[in-house]
This record gives C-alpha cells, structure tokens and sequence, in this order.
C-alpha cells in the first residue's frame, strides 16, 4: 500500500470492517438460508467494493498518470457512497423480499383450499 502513497493502517481501517462484516455475514448465510441469499451475498460483496473503492481509484490513476487531476477525485466523492448506498438497498431488498415459493401461506378471507389445515381453537 505504500507503494500508492497510502500506509497500511490506513487500508486496515477502511477495509477492516467490511471484511470482517463479509466473514460474519457469510458464515451466518451458510448456517441460516435466508429468503434470497443471492441478494445478502451481492450486498456484502457490494459493501465491501465501496470501501475498496478509493483505493482502487488512486491505483488506476496511478497507473493512468492522472493523480493531480482532481475533478476525478470529486466524481470519486460521489461514487463511492452511491456504491454503499446501493449495498444497503440490495441488504433491505434481501429482508422485505419472498422466498422463492412466495414465503408463507396467503389464503383469501373466506376461502377454504384443500390440503391446509384449518384453524381449530
């Protein structure tokens, strides 16, 4: 990391917590299937892009030798939390969304459909 200019504490203290965030959150997916694990997986995979984000950045401009042209970094300041952002709605879809058979039992009022149990009380 020092070789873009950017100490390795640094780096450990941005990407730190989404790694560790992605280590917990994957071994909760494996023991607990939720409703649409693709949806968690993308939203942890997601979170950790955006905190990755900027050093990527400095390496491709590193590498593209546009450091100094700071209009880029402004656009890298509005990236990065729409990024996070889309992280957060991928996690909040995952949580509102139906299993794949549509979750639970939906019976209109009234009706009465074979094969389930009625309510006895």
């Amino acid at each position: 990391m020092e070789a873009i200019g950017v100490p390795w504490f640094m780096a450990v203290r941005h990407l730190g917590p989404p790694l560790l965030l992605l280590a917990v959150g994957g071994a909760l997916l494996v023991r607990r299937r939720p409703a649409r694990p693709g949806l968690v997986w993308a939203a942890l995979v997601t979170n950790l892009g955006a905190a990755a984000l900027p050093y990527l950045w400095i390496g491709l401009q590193l590498l593209t030798d546009q450091a100094e042209r700071t209009v880029y970094g402004l656009v890298m300041t509005l990236v990065q939390p729409g990024v996070a952002t889309v992280a957060w709605l991928l996690l909040l879809a995952a949580v509102v969304a139906r299993g794949p058979s549509g979750g639970g039992r939906d019976v209109p009022v009234g009706r009465k459909t074979e094969g389930l149990p009625e309510n006895i009380g």
